[in-house]
C-alpha cells in the first residue's frame, strides 16, 4: 500500500483549485472538497462563524489533503480494503461519496459474494473484498475500475447535464471518464471509437 499522503495528494491534484460550477449538485468545491462538506463538518476556514462560499475559496491544498484522509479515507474504513483497491476505492469516494463502496458491493455480489449493498465497509464487505482479491488478485482492481467507467457514463445517460464531465466538447473522454481509467490497466480503456460508440446516443 503506498503513502496515503502521497494518494491524497494525487487526488487533489485531479480535483483542481476552486470551481462554482451550476451544473455540479456539490456546488462550490475547492481542491475537490465541496461546500456541504465543509458545512456538513462545521469547518469555519475563515472563522468568520458562518460557513460559506469564502471559506472554499479560502481552503488550502493541505487542508484538503487532511480532510480527505480523515473523512474519506479513514472514517468509512476503507484501510480495510486489500491494497490493491484502497488508492482507486479512497478516489471514487472522494467524487462520490458512499457510491463508491456500492459500486464496489454491486461487484463482489457479481463474482458471487454474499454482502449487502449499503455503501458501508463492514467486516463482510471486508472479508468479500479480500476473498474477492485472493481468488483473482489480477482481475478485481481493473474490475472496479470499469464499473466506476460504467458508473459515470450511466449517470450521464440519465442526467444530461452531467455529460460534460464525461465527453469533452471535441467528443473525446471527459474528466471522469479519463479518472476512472486511470486505475484500469491499458487494455481495458476505451479506445476512441468505442468511447464514441457509447456516448453517440447522447447527441
Amino acid at each position: 500500500m503506498r503513502d496515503i499522503h502521497d494518494i491524497a495528494s494525487e487526488i487533489v491534484g485531479r480535483e483542481g483549485g476552486f470551481v462554482n460550477d451550476p451544473d455540479d449538485p456539490g456546488g462550490a468545491t475547492n481542491h475537490g472538497v465541496t461546500i456541504h462538506t465543509l458545512r456538513r463538518l462545521g469547518l469555519d476556514v475563515t472563522g468568520d462563524s458562518a460557513v460559506d462560499v469564502a471559506d472554499v475559496r479560502a481552503l488550502s491544498r493541505a487542508q484538503a489533503v487532511e480532510i480527505f484522509i480523515t473523512h474519506y479515507f479513514h472514517r468509512p474504513g476503507i484501510g480495510r480494503l486489500p491494497g490493491a483497491l484502497q488508492d482507486t476505492v479512497f478516489d471514487m469516494y472522494v467524487n462520490a461519496g458512499a457510491n463508491a463502496v456500492r459500486i464496489l458491493q454491486r461487484l463482489l455480489r457479481e463474482m458471487g459474494h454474499t454482502v449487502a449493498v449499503d455503501g458501508v465497509i463492514g467486516p463482510q464487505t471486508a472479508e468479500a473484498a479480500r476473498a474477492a482479491y485472493e481468488a483473482a488478485p489480477g482481475h478485481v482492481r481493473d474490475a472496479y475500475g470499469i464499473a466506476r467507467r460504467s458508473y459515470y457514463l450511466r449517470l450521464a445517460d440519465r442526467r444530461p447535464a452531467s455529460r460534460k464531465y464525461a465527453r469533452t466538447r471535441a467528443g473525446g473522454k471527459g474528466g471522469w471518464i479519463r479518472r476512472a481509467e486511470a486505475f484500469i490497466a491499458p487494455r481495458y480503456h476505451l479506445s476512441a471509437a468505442e468511447f464514441y460508440e457509447r456516448v453517440k446516443a447522447w447527441d
